[in-house]
């Protein structure tokens, strides 16, 4: 099955809402001690980080920079959000991998530090994402100058 180009936000969006509760799962699972489970569901979300990347660099590279169609008041409400959105997602993607690697050296003690941070920040990020993608697909897309 191809994926029209045009499909690729809905793509998108899915994923972010799969990380979220794998995230969520994840945590939760480590609460109670499982830390195997833990583990795979840590490795199920920087799957999906990566997929997500994956596909949000060909998407862009192909269509372009996504065009917001709101006007008014809900122009730098919606900039504001992305631009928050887009620097706290650096931020992830330093903080998540960095969070990964110490979990697998085993250095769980330095890993639990960063991970008290990391997690709130990929759990922002994703639900940021889908804010921006239903505000500027759904809400108020753009409909052409």
């Amino acid at each position: 099955m191809i994926i029209a180009t045009s499909q690729l936000p809905h793509v998108l969006a899915v994923i972010n809402a799969a990380t979220i509760a794998t995230l969520l799962y994840g945590y939760a699972q480590i609460r109670e001690g499982r830390r195997d489970v833990h583990r795979k569901a840590m490795i199920t979300a920087a799957v999906l980080g990566v997929a997500f990347l994956a596909i949000y660099f060909y998407y862009h590279a192909s269509a372009g920079l996504a065009k917001f169609g709101g006007e008014g008041v809900i122009r730098p409400i919606y900039f504001t959000l992305l631009a928050i959105h887009v620097l706290m997602a650096v931020v992830a993607a330093v903080m998540a991998p960095a969070a990964i690697i110490l979990a697998l050296k085993e250095r769980f003690a330095t890993h639990k530090r960063l991970a008290r941070w990391a997690l709130p920040v990929w759990l922002f990020v994703s639900a940021s994402g889908l804010v921006v993608y239903a505000m500027a697909v759904h809400l108020y897309p753009y409909h052409g100058a």
